[in-house]
């Protein structure tokens, strides 16, 4: 009987730390935060392809939380409000912060 409680204990502790594994904190994400950012990163990345005044892949995109960060060089400044606007636009998106830098 002791060996059966036992083992019960041990897979609910298992079962607990796992579970706990999954909860996102402050500087990490939770699984279901990483598919929504990675859905935000996707669909950021194709309207800037669809732009045709922007050279896309120069532009890089990240997202955190709904937070996308947009790196990378342009040409001018009209690009990178072009491409700062395009990611707002974005459903999900709750803020861009801009680290574009100018060729």
């Amino acid at each position: 009987m002791k060996i059966t409680q036992r083992i019960i204990t041990l897979i609910l502790s298992a079962s607990l730390l796992a579970v706990a594994g999954c909860a996102a904190t402050p500087t990490r994400e939770g699984t279901g935060e990483y598919i929504d950012d990675s859905v935000i990163t996707t669909k950021v990345k194709a309207e800037i392809l669809n732009e045709p005044t922007l050279k896309s892949m120069e532009i890089n995109v990240e997202t955190f939380k709904g937070t996308v960060q947009l790196s990378g060089f342009v040409t001018s400044n009209a690009n990178i409000d072009k491409a700062v606007s395009i990611a707002r636009s974005v459903k999900g998106v709750r803020s861009v912060k801009n680290d574009m830098r100018l060729k």
